[in-house]
C-alpha cells in the first residue's frame, strides 16, 4: 500500500522522449537511404567536372578508375581512350561540358545508375557506376526523377 503518487508531468516527459526518438528514428533512416548513393553520385560528379576542365586523360582514368591506364592500355581494350575521346572529348555528343548538376540516382543491383543535366539540355546523361570498383559505364536504362516523389525516394 506504498504505492508511490501518480507523476503527470514525468509521464508526459516520457511519453514526448518516445515520440521525439521514433521521430529522430525516421528521420535518421530517410537520411541515410537518401544518401545510400552518395559515393557513386560523387564519382559522377569528380568525372563531369573533370570533362568541364577538358582534361579528357583524367577523365577517362576516373571512368576506368584506374589512374595507370597509360601502363596497361590492353586492360581497357573494350572500350579505349579513343573511343572514349570522340563520345566525351569536345567533338562528342555532349560537346564541351560548360555546366552540369547531378540530379539523382537509382540503385540497381550491382550499381547505381546516375541522371545528369549537362550544358542545361533537355536530353539527359546516363551514367551507370559499379558499387565494387566504382568504374563507370554507359547505363543500360534510362531513370526518370522529374518528381518530389522521385526526390524523395531517390
Amino acid at each position: 500500500m506504498d504505492a508511490q503518487q501518480y507523476d503527470e508531468a514525468r509521464d508526459r516527459r516520457r511519453r514526448n522522449l518516445i515520440i521525439g526518438a521514433v521521430f529522430a528514428g525516421l528521420i535518421l533512416a530517410w537520411v541515410a537511404y537518401h544518401l545510400r548513393n552518395y559515393p557513386e553520385r560523387g564519382a559522377v560528379d569528380k568525372f563531369f567536372a573533370t570533362l568541364q576542365q577538358q582534361d579528357i586523360e583524367k577523365a577517362y582514368a576516373i571512368w576506368q578508375e584506374d589512374s595507370e591506364w597509360k601502363q596497361h592500355t590492353d586492360r581497357s581494350s573494350k572500350y579505349g581512350f579513343g573511343d572514349f575521346s570522340r563520345d566525351w572529348g569536345p567533338a562528342g555528343d555532349w560537346g564541351k561540358i560548360k555546366s552540369y548538376s547531378v540530379d539523382c540516382s537509382y540503385s540497381s543491383g550491382s550499381g547505381v545508375i546516375v541522371q545528369v543535366t549537362v550544358n542545361g539540355r533537355a536530353e539527359h546523361a546516363y551514367v551507370w557506376v559499379d558499387k565494387s570498383d566504382k568504374t563507370l559505364h554507359f547505363a543500360p536504362t534510362e531513370i526518370d526523377c522529374g518528381n518530389w516523389w522521385g526526390w524523395l525516394t531517390e
